[in-house]
């Protein structure tokens, strides 16, 4: 069975074991740390050799069989935790695990109830990182750093203390401080709007050559980390499964690149906000004005409204990359709604709409989308008469210029009749003058 022990200066210090006896009947120092209580009874009843010379043979022997009696006690004190090792605590950092330089943050260890004492451990660094601070409720503690440095940037773990002997250690907690290198950036493979029940894969990239990437949602608790999949063509990236949609997915989302050799981290990408749709039980409504099928350069609005009391209403186009419009609601007619304007409208305005309604206390849930609206946007009126305008001179163009061309073949073939001798004037050898060539032209 493999011994698990308690978490004082070393990944694993026995309570009180042969060596530390060993070590006190020697006068030497103790290398790892006992449980106090033995430490105490040892040091008492076993001083150091210097203490020793005075001593009569039946009080050595009665300190002998005295801290072979602690060292009993303390493997009973060993054996519920290797019987049924204890829950693992919940760690986690407020406000987050992203903190600025500078900035303080506060870490968390919540344990079972009836937990007696908490430690806090630093990844690199062997004895308990700081001792927490007191509070009324014995299963959580708070460890506090009150400005962010680089050397408190790393992994942490923490464990805890009940009657029953020391617990498992904690997943572990990485506080992440942003740096300045390149940021990377973030998008959805589903877009920014997904379905309850939906799965969702984020996908972090970027032209640096990081060799991980951190995810941080606004709000989270903890980070999540993939290692870069194989670089192409220069871009470096990573997946984020996030499984099935549920409430607790929607928030705010930035990633962060990092190299496996250093404790540094990139400036954070640009904000991600992932929205569940099919949350709330209403479905708004969606109507265009002046109508479905418009004319380039018209003014278009799109009205969304709800029977229902909301605070914002959202219109997305579909296959559109970027986030989704927001408007607060007004309350006009016995209704909630919103004006989507689109002055003038183009053909990139074309394409198929829905809208969502959202509140004030949960920004990133939504309702049950509209029914789609499809707005077609064909060329406007002043554009089609230009076209046929010209059509129109072109082909004037055309027949003007096939007439100049029959025209200058017939004065030509007339200044030929009139240049030869004997047909206009009953064979008088009459020259052609230049007034006859003037009546011509």
């Amino acid at each position: 069975m493999e011994t698990r022990c308690r978490p004082l200066g070393s990944e694993c210090s026995p309570f009180c074991g042969a060596a530390e006896v060993r070590a006190l009947s020697q006068g030497g120092p103790v290398s790892q740390g006992p449980h106090p209580m033995c430490l105490s009874i040892l040091r008492t009843l076993w001083p150091p050799a210097s203490a020793q010379r005075g001593v009569k043979r039946g009080d050595a022997m009665t300190a002998t069989l005295t801290a072979l009696l602690c060292l009993g006690l303390s493997v009973g004190l060993r054996t519920p935790v290797q019987a049924g090792p204890l829950p693992k605590p919940t760690i986690w950092a407020d406000p987050g695990p992203v903190i600025p330089l500078g900035s303080p943050v506060t870490i968390w260890c919540q344990g079972t109830p009836g937990a007696e004492e908490h430690l806090l451990y630093k990844e690199g660094r062997p004895r308990p990182w700081k001792r927490p601070e007191l509070l009324e409720l014995g299963d959580s503690a708070k460890f506090s750093i009150t400005y962010m440095t680089e050397q408190d940037a790393g992994r942490y773990r923490c464990y805890y203390r009940s009657p029953a002997g020391w617990s498992e250690p904690s997943d572990p907690l990485e506080i992440l401080v942003p740096g300045e290198s390149g940021k990377p950036s973030l998008l959805s493979q589903q877009g920014p709007i997904v379905a309850s029940g939906q799965s969702l894969t984020l996908q972090c990239r970027s032209d640096v050559g990081y060799d991980r990437f951190s995810l941080s949602k606004e709000g989270g608790r903890d980070l999540a980390q993939s290692l870069v999949l194989q670089p192409q063509a220069g871009l470096s990236q990573a997946h984020f499964l996030l499984d099935t949609v549920s409430s607790s997915h929607g928030g705010r989302y930035r990633c962060y690149g990092g190299y496996n050799l250093s404790s540094e981290w990139s400036a954070p990408g640009d904000p991600l906000d992932i929205l569940v749709a099919r949350w709330l039980p209403d479905r708004p409504f969606l109507a265009v004005q002046p109508g479905p099928r418009v004319a380039s350069g018209e003014n278009v609005t799109l009205r969304c409204h709800s029977q229902s009391p909301r605070d914002t209403f959202l219109l997305c186009k579909k296959g559109a990359a970027g986030p989704p419009l927001r408007l607060r609601s007004k309350y006009r007619a016995g209704q909630y709604q919103a004006e989507f304007s689109m002055s003038p409208v183009t053909s990139a305005h074309g394409g198929t709409y829905r809208c969502y309604s959202s509140n004030g206390t949960s920004p990133f849930l939504l309702s049950l989308p509209s029914e789609s609206l499809e707005l077609l946007v064909s060329a406007s009126h002043s554009q089609d008469y230009t076209v046929e305008n010209s059509i129109r001179m072109g082909v004037a163009g055309l027949v003007l210029l096939a007439l100049g061309v029959l025209l200058f073949w017939s004065r030509n073939s007339q200044i030929n009749t009139r240049m030869q001798p004997g047909r206009e004037h009953g064979g008088n050898n009459a020259q052609f003058r230049e007034e006859d060539l003037g009546k011509v032209l």
